[in-house]
């Protein structure tokens, strides 16, 4: 069907909608509630409305968006790039207007509610053991009757009153080693770097006298959609603050494989990617240092942990070859290189970087990083760990085999392809409960410690209101109706007349419910769709299949224990989970959130070089499952898509609720089984 309209999708949000030509982008975010600032209403001098048009092919989408997709440069906007300057790619979206499909991107900067970036450190004890440490030495003078170079007399010293091995010197440490030891009257402090055994040690700085530090290194999470790093203490291992970011390649698409289309499709591509990532890392870095209260150059390390398709963009590497079979890694061993190399020079100009290995095509150094940090191969009893995510990590496993896997869930547990979603930000529906008689719903937004029937609500909320609703709302909102008969197993959602509730109204052909109506106060409609329940039940569907897949290995039915890994995954509710049939069925009280376990995983490796050489070594034991090429996913992912599952009984979750049987197809079923009340 053709439209004389142009299509604009907005990310990360992942709203769109069509607009007549010529729309102002600002007056285009406004019709499709789209979160993007302005204080200048529109006059070109605030530069709050900024957005970031990709231009190329977007098979997700659907999409192919020209360089004249929005209006050329106009007078305001060239006045104010020159007096104040916008970067590189950016339009202010109160001049551009749409002229054909386009795809944009609202950075954080542009978001009025920003977006929570919600992997916090967990803390963790750890034998720290860190690559770096402060020696003091005292060196020779030089001597012109037994010459010698001021390196090689520091590199003897190191031998003798430390018994390290020669080192070599980064050149921005060479170039301050004179300076050095004679400000120190032949007495210095070095940051000796010892990163695996065999390899000559680095000198990575170098301070006059004694310098009592401390180290920092940077330990990052990086995400499809978050990046999120923690500045610890290489001494004490101590978290001295955290950040975090939207990944801007969102832009490029919101899943992994998105990406590697758009690499594809776009000659350059896989370029841009690279530069937006290493941008922003760039940035992070400066950030989290000025927020810790550190001098850059005192941070001297940095670990990364990532998916396959992050790894190789991050280190700059086509990912073409992991969007088809046999799904070929550049490399998957841990690599130990310079931080320059990957374009963070706002820490110290020597400082290293340190990637966990990967375990597969799919399945990453996060995933590598979760198994640090869980350990699942010193457990006694089975155990299974999901980090919920855009692409989930799946591993299996026990004393006796490891297997692992992952699954292409996509964005819809993180609000994105939903009716009202959003991401995590103030204003988010994140909490959700249905009363089973009444069918009434009450709430909790982010930013809010309130329940939406409480006294106080709105004015605790102010004046930003609601605005949409996130992953984990999303979840339980899903989760609810079906425990309050509002949906029946197949995952339709009644009708007003089979529900019992007016909230249940007509749209097209199907049903939504609605959550909240603000419509009287000029504020948004926040619903669940027949739409929204089809994205979840996709989504889930593939997260309960990788985990039966690698459950069928093992020839098991049952696992003893569930860890829910991840940011998404500490916000979910174990119940919620299991009534979606997110995760195979198993004791509630045996489901836990390790919280954002790759972040934590990825700050061992920081602090302990022991912790790496143990990983590496597992990583090799690990036994990889493709899922991809695996014929039963398929029969698995049909058999999840009921609400919980179609054949399964899931006997531990009838121990605690009882679900109503409704059938909505049928029609007149009034659901009258009602589910146990919840403690």
């Amino acid at each position: 069907m053709e439209h004389d309209d142009p299509l604009v999708i907005f990310t990360p949000s992942g709203k769109r909608g069509r607009v007549p030509r010529g729309t102002p982008v600002l007056e285009a975010a406004r019709r499709l509630g789209v979160d993007l600032d302005s204080v200048c209403g529109g006059r070109g001098i605030c530069s709050k409305c900024q957005v970031a048009p990709a231009y190329g092919q977007f098979p997700k989408h659907g999409v192919t968006v020209a360089q004249d997709a929005l209006s050329p440069v106009n007078a305001v906007e060239q006045r104010y790039d020159d007096k104040r300057g916008l970067k590189p790619g950016r339009r202010l979206g109160c001049q551009a207007q749409i002229q054909g499909d386009v795809v944009l991107d609202v950075p954080p900067e542009s978001q009025l509610h920003r977006q929570v970036v919600r992997k916090a450190a967990e803390v963790r004890a750890v034998e720290m053991d860190p690559a770096t440490r402060l020696l003091m030495v005292e060196v020779d003078q030089p001597d012109m009757h037994a010459p010698t170079g001021d390196l090689e007399r520091l590199n003897a010293a190191l031998v003798a009153q430390w018994g390290v091995a020669p080192a070599t010197a980064a050149l921005p440490v060479l170039g301050r080693l004179q300076t050095a030891l004679r400000k120190g009257d032949w007495q210095v402090t070095v940051a000796l770097h010892h990163d695996r055994p065999g390899a000559p040690p680095r000198i990575l700085d170098i301070w006059p006298g004694f310098h009592a530090g401390p180290l920092y290194g940077l330990a990052i999470d990086l995400g499809s959609t978050t990046i999120a790093a923690h500045l610890t203490d290489l001494s004490a291992g101590e978290v001295v603050a955290s950040a975090g970011v939207m990944n801007p390649q969102i832009r490029f698409g919101e899943d992994l494989m998105s990406r590697v289309s758009y690499a594809m499709m776009n000659p350059g591509g896989a370029v841009e990617m690279t530069a937006a990532v290493r941008t922003a890392l760039r940035d992070l870095a400066s950030e989290i240092a000025t927020e810790g209260g550190v001098d850059p150059r005192d941070i001297v390390e940095a670990v990364f942990v990532c998916n396959p398709v992050m790894h190789h963009l991050l280190l700059g590497i086509d990912p073409v070859e992991l969007g088809q079979a046999p799904f070929a890694l550049a490399s998957s061993d841990a690599m130990n290189l310079n931080a320059v190399e990957l374009g963070m020079d706002t820490i110290n100009p020597a400082a290293r970087v340190y990637i966990l290995p990967l375990i597969a095509g799919h399945v990453g150094a996060d995933a590598a990083a979760v198994a640090l940090s869980e350990a699942p191969e010193k457990s006694d009893d089975l155990v299974l760990i999901v980090d919920v995510g855009t692409n989930a990590e799946i591993i299996l496993g026990n004393r006796d085999k490891v297997l692992a896997c992952s699954s292409p869930t996509g964005p819809a547990f993180e609000g994105a392809q939903i009716s009202s979603g959003q991401r995590a930000a103030p204003g988010a529906i994140e909490r959700v409960r249905i009363d089973p008689l009444t069918k009434a719903p009450r709430f909790r937004v982010i930013g809010c410690a309130l329940w939406s029937d409480e006294d106080g609500f709105a004015q605790a909320l102010g004046p930003g209101g609601v605005t949409g609703i996130c992953g984990s709302g999303i979840i339980e909102a899903v989760a609810e109706m079906r425990m309050a008969g509002l949906v029946d197993s197949s995952g339709l959602i009644g009708s007003a007349e089979q529900t019992g509730t007016e909230r249940c109204i007509p749209q097209g052909r199907t049903h939504a419910y609605v959550l909240h109506d603000a419509s009287a106060a000029g504020g948004p409609v926040i619903s669940v769709t027949q739409g929204d329940i089809r994205a979840i039940q996709l989504a889930k569907s593939a997260l309960y299949a990788g985990a039966r897949l690698l459950m069928d290995r093992l020839g098991v039915d049952r696992v003893a224990r569930v860890v829910l890994a991840g940011a998404f995954g500490a916000h979910i509710s174990p119940l919620h989970a299991m009534v979606l049939g997110m995760i195979p069925d198993a004791r509630l009280d045996h489901v836990r959130s390790a919280g954002n376990a790759a972040g934590t995983g990825a700050r061992i490796a920081l602090c302990s070089c022991a912790a790496r050489t143990l990983i590496e070594g597992n990583v090799r034991k690990i036994e990889k499952v493709e899922t991809a090429v695996e014929p039963l996913f398929q029969q698995h992912f049909v058999a999840a898509n009921a609400l919980p599952h179609a054949t399964d009984p899931f006997p531990e979750l009838a121990q605690v609720t009882t679900l109503p049987q409704v059938n909505f197809n049928a029609g007149g079923n009034d659901g009258t089984r009602r589910r146990k009340r919840r403690g």
